[in-house]
C-alpha cells in the first residue's frame, strides 16, 4: 500500500476548487478515438457487501462498465465490502484507482493489500474534500449511514453552487425507492425546489446510469456561484462551515 498524507491546508482549499476544466467535462476526439465525458468517477460504497448478491453483482457491473469506459476511480480506500469488490474490478481491467482514507478508518477498512494508490487523511471532511476534487462525477451504490452522508452533502453542495458535477444513485433492486420518495415529499412539501430535485440522478444499472449523467445539464438556480466558493473570494484562512 503507498499512503501519502495531507496537509490541512491543502484539504481545506480542495473543498472549494471542484471545477473541472472543459477538456475534462467534456469528450474529446484524441488519436480518432472518442475519449469518455468523465475521467474520474467517485464511487460512494460500503465497507459491508449487504445481505443479498445482487449488491455484490451491482458493484461489480459499476466496476467493469468504469473499465469499458476507461474511467478511473475514486473511492473510499477500503479493501473490504463494496469498496473492495469495485476497487479490484477496476485495477484488474487496468484502470487507475485511488482511495481517500482517514487514519482512524485504516484498522477497520483496510484489510490485505489495497488496489492502487491509497492517499491518507486527517478526517471525513478532508477525505470528502479530496474526493471530490479528484473527481469529474458521484455515484453511490448502496450503503449506510457514511454512503448516505457523503451523497447528500454531494447534492448539497451542487445545489449550494460548490461544483456543477453531475450525481448518480445507483437503486440497484429498489434500494433507494425510499429515499427518492423522501426526495419527492420535500418537493411537495416546500422543501426542495423542483429544480434542485434534478440534480439527483438515478438508474437501476451501471450503464443507464452513467449514460443519464453524460447527458445531465444542471438546471436549478444556484444559491452561489462557483467563484463565490473560493477562499480568495472570501478571505477565509480556513473553510467556514457548510453544514
Amino acid at each position: 500500500m503507498r499512503a501519502e498524507p495531507t496537509s490541512n491546508a491543502h484539504a481545506n482549499a480542495s473543498l472549494f476548487i471542484l471545477k473541472a476544466t472543459e477538456e475534462e467535462r467534456n469528450s474529446v476526439i484524441m488519436d480518432g478515438e472518442l475519449q469518455e465525458k468523465f475521467r474520474k468517477i467517485c464511487v460512494f460504497c460500503g465497507s459491508n457487501s449487504g445481505n443479498r448478491t445482487v449488491f455484490s453483482d451491482a458493484a461489480l457491473d459499476l466496476g467493469n462498465e468504469l473499465v469499458k469506459r476507461r474511467i478511473d476511480l475514486v473511492y473510499g480506500g477500503g479493501s473490504v465490502g463494496l469498496m473492495g469488490l469495485i476497487s479490484q474490478t477496476v485495477y484488474d481491467g487496468g484502470c487507475g484507482v485511488l482511495g481517500v482514507i482517514p487514519t482512524a478508518l485504516m484498522p477497520l477498512e483496510i484489510s490485505g493489500q489495497t488496489m492502487g494508490e491509497v492517499k491518507v487523511v486527517a478526517d471525513m471532511h478532508e477525505r470528502k474534500a479530496e474526493m471530490a476534487r479528484q473527481s469529474d462525477a458521484f455515484i453511490a451504490l448502496p450503503g449506510g449511514y457514511g454512503t448516505m452522508e457523503e451523497l447528500l452533502e454531494m447534492i448539497t453542495w451542487s445545489q449550494l453552487g460548490i461544483h456543477n458535477k453531475p450525481v448518480g444513485l445507483l437503486n440497484v433492486d429498489g434500494y433507494y425507492n425510499s429515499l427518492l420518495a423522501l426526495f419527492d415529499n420535500g418537493v411537495d412539501e416546500g422543501f426542495i425546489k423542483s429544480g434542485a430535485r434534478q440534480i439527483v440522478i438515478s438508474a437501476p444499472n451501471a450503464k443507464e446510469l452513467i449514460i443519464k449523467m453524460e447527458q445531465y445539464a444542471p438546471g436549478h438556480e444556484e444559491v452561489a456561484s462557483r467563484t463565490i466558493w473560493e477562499i480568495p473570494h472570501l478571505g477565509y484562512s480556513t473553510p467556514p462551515n457548510l453544514h
